[in-house]
């Protein structure tokens, strides 16, 4: 999904690409030791001399194969940790342009941030109803309202945006 809620840099996505990122050097590590233990097996002679010498080449560059691989899976790993960070970051100056009472909703857990769309939140238990805040003209609105139709889903999205359509409205007056 595209959404989480988020406490300052900590987000579940975040903690578990970072905990993958950990699993992959530690795999890296072991593999770097395999490789070189393998050509300590080779005891500094020459492998033409050896009888399996084009066997042993062999083996070395599939172990040499599966590092490149690694390392190319850990470069991944850490774009997908830095376009994460991004996308927090984002969340969180956007954050700053939203009015007191959207951050409280969002505080008290009602409202949830969509990341990929920081000024887009989903009301907590509505599906696919979403209400826009555009801060350019300081207007509050709502998206995909008519598709909600469940009863209960429909009560708990039109107290939320009636609410802060409310608090928005009071705070504009005075």
């Amino acid at each position: 999904m595209g959404f989480t809620k988020t406490d300052g840099m900590d987000t579940k996505k975040l903690a578990i690409l970072q905990q993958s990122l950990v699993k992959k050097q530690a795999a890296l590590n072991d593999k770097f030791d395999t490789h070189f233990a393998t050509v300590a097996q080779a005891n500094g002679q020459p492998l033409n001399d050896k009888r399996n010498g084009q066997a042993t080449l062999n083996k070395w560059e599939k172990q040499n194969d599966g590092i490149r691989t690694q390392i190319k899976s850990i470069e991944k790993t850490h774009q997908a940790i830095e376009r994460e960070e991004g996308k927090i970051s984002g969340v969180e100056n956007a954050k700053k342009s939203l009015p007191e009472p959207i951050l409280k909703m969002l505080a008290s857990g009602q409202l949830i941030q969509w990341r990929m769309h920081p000024n887009t939140f989903f009301v907590k238990g509505v599906d696919r109803a979403r209400i826009v805040w555009e801060p350019k003209k300081n207007l509050l609105m709502n998206r995909y309202r008519t598709e909600v139709k469940d009863q209960a889903q429909w009560t708990l999205f039109k107290n939320a945006y009636n609410t802060l359509l409310t608090e928005l409205q009071n705070i504009s007056v005075e």
